[in-house]
């Protein structure tokens, strides 16, 4: 993460109506993780690539998508960001396909690069299975930060009209979705960004501003296309913070979604997916080891 967006990051997460914050994105990197089973391309962009993990045993294993966060832009945060959770989460039992996709920046990120990249790295599950011992009947996705918004629209596809720009014809179902800290409704996530992340980055993303692009705003916010097939359950902090989260669960609720809530509460912003942490031994970890029990 640059310097000033994690300043802000920061100076958010110390505040005295946020968790304290001990972990820096680089510090998350650094923690080990187990060597994947295999890397294998789900398109032909180098960044179009995910690492499967696989725990010991026969399987078939239920499988868990895991998706970094990062701004959804370029030079904040890659796959390393998320190896040590996709480890933890292998030693839990689960087969694990973490991914890395484009991000602004990247040639052919934004709208509708990087929701394709999404898309398409979720259904390349579906080849996976031709050789690997996965499930693609217990299918879970966990995404932090803008993966969290990542996590929740994968779940959202099947609602999708298939010939929208980010649509497909047979996307992948999913059982469980968990958003680590990052936003479920990104139109109302525009100017909190700027805040968060240093710059406006929702707007560049989706190509302008709500009510400049707004069948894209729909399209791309999970909280839009609820209710979904899939279980939900939402960690907030300091990017999602207890407020949104709960808007989030409200809005859900309405639409006949039911959408389980855990406020980490003394855990930072990155110390939420750092195993061995106080904040993942004593709230994540539980709280996810509950949420992916009913997909295996």
């Amino acid at each position: 993460m640059n310097r000033a967006a994690w300043a802000i990051l920061a100076f958010a997460a110390c505040s005295t109506s946020a968790p304290s914050q001990t972990m820096r994105p680089r510090d998350v990197d650094a923690l080990p993780s187990s060597t994947p089973t295999l890397v294998s391309a789900y398109g032909s962009d180098p960044l179009q690539v995910g690492e499967l993990r696989l725990p010991p045993g026969k399987g078939p294993f239920p499988v868990v998508i895991v998706v970094h966060g990062g701004c959804w832009t370029k030079g904040f945060a890659t796959w390393k960001n998320t190896a040590p959770l996709a480890s933890a989460l292998t030693g839990m039992g689960y087969a694990t396909w973490n991914i890395e996709y484009r991000q602004m920046g990247d040639p052919g990120a934004g709208w509708p690069g990087t929701f394709r990249d999404w898309a398409a790295a979720t259904d390349h599950l579906r080849i996976l299975a031709k050789t690997q011992p996965i499930s693609l009947k217990r299918v879970a996705v966990v995404g932090h930060s803008a993966g969290a918004h990542a996590a929740l629209w994968i779940a959202s596809r099947p609602h999708l009209p298939a010939r929208s720009e980010i649509g497909s014809k047979r996307p992948l179902p999913i059982s469980v979705t968990v958003g680590i800290d990052g936003p479920g409704d990104i139109t109302s996530f525009v100017g909190f960004d700027a805040k968060i992340c240093g710059k406006p980055v929702i707007a560049p993303l989706m190509g302008g501003l709500p009510q400049e692009r707004p069948d894209r705003y729909r399209l791309a916010s999970p909280v839009d296309n609820l209710p979904t097939s899939a279980r939900q359950y939402l960690v907030t902090s300091t990017v999602l913070t207890p407020e949104a989260g709960e808007r989030y669960r409200s809005l859900a609720a309405a639409k006949g979604q039911t959408v389980q809530v855990l406020d980490a509460k003394n855990g930072g912003h990155f110390d939420i997916i750092a195993p061995g942490s106080a904040a993942w031994k004593q709230q994540i970890e539980p709280f996810l080891a509950k949420a992916l029990r009913g997909n295996e």
